[in-house]
């Protein structure tokens, strides 16, 4: 015990600054200070047990006697509640007992309850061709000299299900959810960019938005939408992507995450790139080949974190534990660098001799609190008008009509459309567009 006592400040001070250490690496260069607001807790902690772990030097040894006993007991019962929140958070996992049973009753199916890896992995069995929805924003915080804006292409692309089954579409030549032969299209009726709604999350083609414009309108339609695309990266997959042969862009803005995705594209350096520089370009087009390749590193990746020996690490790194306490910072909201992007998105429409649109798509708990006093729709909205372009009010054109607008959204609850919701949005947006 003389021991143990006598080495105890040594080895605390040791962890102390291993923790310090491990925080600056994840930190700083797994993800290249985008998570720097994260992180600063586990800073503020670090530096606190390095200091404290100096102290120990100090204190009588019967004081440390009583502090090992106590820290060794802390540990036992924090391993006690990870436990707690691992069973915690597979009970309360989406969806619940409730919403299988209801899915049941109305479709005579089961609802899928396998993850995106599981699904992956039988369907791999049969169709080699099979890949996974890998977002622009999981490209990040990587340090690849090029960042992708699309997924990877001429496959199988499984996506996401809130719906009861997992979505998954044919990707065109460039890794989007489209029928590839829209690109041959002489004209380009309409092309969409925008976040998982525009994407086409847990909803089959021909239930999407592009499909549902392409229906109504019998013309050629462009889906450039990914899931958690940001305002930057929309703007930059315009850059892109757009064709001169485009006549409407629609802009498509979820205004429940769009302002936070903002944040986090503002911190890389190769989309700030599209603001400074009107010339820069990555080329994209003639580099599918790398996309393909990073893609499928990342899908590998999310292979191996499912393994046995990932989860057990991940225990006893207590994730989930302090992801239930560590509340994720509020994000600053920065109307000018908005205002900023789509001011350069319209003057490239307006190059490309194109026509923009702005539609805004309210957030959930408008219509589950029954708050009417957002003030960021209002000052999305008096940015929009300031610089003369069309405002599709999703609000006005869809929700308002409805008796009980929270059913457009799946099972009610904080999700995508159902296909019913997708249906309207899709014919509120058409509706509007017909009047120009």
């Amino acid at each position: 015990m003389n021991f143990i006592k006598k080495t105890f400040s040594i080895f605390f001070l040791i962890t102390s600054i291993t923790i310090l250490t491990y925080t600056i690496y994840r930190s700083e260069f797994y993800w290249n200070g985008l998570r720097n607001d994260y992180y600063q807790i586990y800073y503020i902690i670090s530096f606190s047990l390095i200091i404290f772990s100096i102290y120990t030097f100090f204190i009588s040894q019967n004081t440390k006697k009583k502090l090992i006993i106590f820290i060794f007991s802390s540990i036992i019962i924090l391993y006690i509640l990870e436990g707690f929140f691992v069973v915690k958070k597979k009970i309360s996992k989406f969806p619940s007992s409730e919403i299988k049973l209801k899915y049941k009753k109305e479709t005579k199916k089961d609802f899928d309850t396998r993850t995106r890896i599981e699904i992956y992995t039988d369907l791999k069995k049969n169709n080699e061709n099979i890949k996974i929805k890998v977002a622009p924003v999981n490209h990040l915080h990587k340090r690849n000299l090029i960042l992708p804006l699309s997924g990877i292409s001429n496959s199988k692309t499984i996506y996401d299900n809130e719906n009861g089954y997992y979505s998954i579409y044919q990707s065109d030549r460039y890794g989007f959810n489209n029928p590839d032969n829209e690109w041959n299209s002489k004209e380009i009726e309409f092309l969409l960019v925008g976040d998982s709604f525009t994407h086409g999350s847990s909803i089959n083609r021909p239930f999407d938005i592009a499909s549902q414009l392409r229906k109504l309108s019998n013309k050629a339609v462009l889906n450039l939408g990914y899931d958690n695309n940001g305002p930057l990266i929309k703007y930059a997959t315009l850059r892109e992507y757009l064709k001169p042969n485009v006549k409407n862009i629609i802009w498509i803005f979820d205004a429940s995450t769009n302002f936070n995705d903002l944040n986090k594209e503002y911190k890389n350096k190769i989309l700030k790139n599209y603001l400074t520089d009107l010339n820069f370009t990555q080329g994209l087009k003639t580099k599918q080949g790398e996309i393909n390749k990073i893609a499928n590193d990342e899908i590998n990746k999310r292979i191996k974190k499912v393994s046995l020996i990932s989860k057990i690490i991940k225990f006893f790194k207590v994730q989930t534990l302090r992801n239930s306490f560590i509340k994720k910072s509020k994000k600053k909201i920065q109307p000018q660098l908005l205002k900023k992007i789509i001011y350069l998105a319209n003057q490239l429409s307006i190059q490309n001799n194109s026509k923009l649109y702005f539609v805004y798509l309210p957030k959930y708990q408008h219509y589950k609190s029954g708050n009417n006093n957002d003030e960021e729709y209002y000052l999305i909205k008096n940015i929009i008008h300031d610089l003369k372009i069309p405002f599709i009010d999703i609000h006005e054109e869809v929700f308002l009509k409805e008796k009980d607008p929270i059913n457009l959204f799946s099972f009610a609850l904080d999700l995508h459309y159902t296909i019913n919701g997708y249906k309207k949005v899709s014919e509120g947006i058409y509706n509007f567009l017909k009047k120009y």
